[in-house]
């Protein structure tokens, strides 16, 4: 701004009007970021959940495979290639959500209807 102002009506309310343009602006930004920081924290928390479970998950699968070697050998890794479909069970999907005017990639997991459950015991 200039060092100058006149000292008038005029000014006074221009300068008002700018405040309150401010005020809301700032108060709206507010909202945003007030938003923004409650998905991450929503993000996080999955996050933190889906590795405690991914914990559990892996050490009871390399349990099953030491089972598996155990008894089939180490020749059992081309029988299960050899059985194992061409098409995929599980497929990703993709949108966008829109929170407080950001659009957030958001990944979605489907299953496919029929699954090859043979290798299973």
């Amino acid at each position: 701004m200039s060092g100058k102002v006149l000292p008038s009506r005029m000014t006074l309310t221009a300068t008002k009007a700018r405040l309150k343009g401010a005020n809301t602006g700032h108060k709206l930004l507010k909202k945003k970021a007030d938003a923004l920081a409650v998905r991450i924290r929503m993000i996080l928390k999955q996050i933190v959940d889906n590795k405690q479970l991914m914990g559990a998950t892996l050490k009871e699968a390399n349990f099953s495979l030491a089972g598996v070697y155990y008894a089939a050998g180490d020749d059992i890794k081309y029988q299960v290639l050899q059985n194992v479909g061409s098409s995929a069970t599980s497929k990703v999907g993709f949108r966008v959500d829109n929170v407080a005017g950001v659009e957030i990639p958001v990944f979605d997991k489907f299953e496919s209807e029929n699954k090859a459950q043979h290798l299973t015991g």
